[in-house]
């Protein structure tokens, strides 16, 4: 006769074979039921940015694919972290999902001593889009294209500074990539945010700005600032008479600010997949591609593993110049 104690232990064990056995089977109906409510997009930035306009964008389109509201709730502060921390926390269910910018998923493992969350364990889902870069100098600025800034920075760069929209933002490292690349010194200038960093390139306060292609070029055709050169690795349309600064004589020199969707940790895979098919067919709506085309965003799409082969190779070569600029958010 089996000892009592014998019977237990094989007891829970059976148990716990078929709790695993099952747990595919819930995933795969809850994914299959999904979504049967409204979903939330936390954006890890203030509302009025690119992120939060994106988003907005393709959360319209995304509601009419599934049949479902999608409400955004803004959550900025902390370089994307406070809204990245919500999500991370959130349950792994697809009705809560994170819109961010690079810095939450690559970049801010290496500028913050401490993250209440692992950027390596939300699920990717989908990138929305990507914004083109651009070198943005103040009017007076004396060097008048690209090859001459160059040889200017190189010549008296201690005395050049830069704006960027805060430490660790996508304008302060692209500065600290063109350092890194040249073997320039320029002095950065942080501002908290876009506009006030704009503000002072259009009064001459500061010398440039690596700034995204939607904003720079506003004031760039109202003669307010000059783009000097774009930092995609081609032409961009919009301004084809402007070199790229590979063009320039920078070889690797390539930057952009891109957007994504992302899940909490554990989210099943079938409710993912859906999601992400959604995303793709919202995406691929006439009306989001001319609204996307105005903003001079640049479509992206793709696979979840697309998204996730992005944030690797973004976090190695972000986290590289990091390192070697001594960068520090705190």
């Amino acid at each position: 006769m089996m000892k009592p104690h014998r019977v237990g232990s094989l007891v829970v064990v059976v148990m716990a074979g078929l709790l695993i056995a099952l747990a595919p089977v819930r995933a795969q109906d809850a994914a299959a039921d999904y979504p049967n409510r409204p979903i939330r997009i936390i954006v890890s930035n203030p509302a009025g940015g690119g992120i939060d306009t994106v988003t907005r964008i393709v959360a319209d389109k995304l509601s009419q694919k599934i049949g479902q509201p999608v409400v955004i709730e803004n959550r900025g502060g902390a370089g994307g972290n406070i809204g990245t921390e919500a999500v991370y926390s959130a349950a792994p269910d697809g009705y809560t999902l994170l819109a961010s910018v690079p810095a939450a998923l690559t970049t801010n493992i290496f500028l913050y001593k401490k993250l209440n969350f692992d950027p390596a364990k939300l699920e990717p889902v989908a990138v929305l889009g990507t914004f083109p870069n651009t070198l943005l100098v103040r009017n007076e600025f004396p060097a008048k294209t690209v090859q001459e800034f160059i040889a200017y920075v190189k010549s008296s760069s201690s005395k050049v500074n830069y704006a960027s929209q805060g430490i660790g933002t996508t304008s302060h490292l692209t500065a600290e990539l063109y350092n890194s690349l040249t073997g320039a010194r320029m002095v950065h200038v942080p501002y908290r945010g876009t506009a006030p960093a704009l503000n002072d390139i259009v009064a001459g306060h500061v010398d440039l700005i690596f700034m995204q292609l939607s904003s720079a070029l506003k004031l760039h055709e109202g003669k307010r600032a000059r783009i000097l050169a774009v930092t995609t690795a081609k032409r961009i349309e919009a301004l084809k008479d402007i070199p790229t600064m590979i063009e320039a004589g920078v070889p690797g020199f390539v930057s952009d600010t891109w957007n994504a969707i992302s899940a909490p940790p554990g989210t099943p895979a079938a409710i993912v997949a859906k999601l992400n098919k959604a995303i793709n067919d919202a995406m691929n709506d006439r009306e989001l591609e001319k609204r996307f085309a105005e903003l001079e965003i640049i479509k992206v799409g793709g696979s979840p593993a697309d998204m996730r082969k992005l944030i690797q190779e973004e976090t190695a070569r972000w986290g590289e110049v990091i390192k070697r600029a001594g960068i520090n958010a705190e």
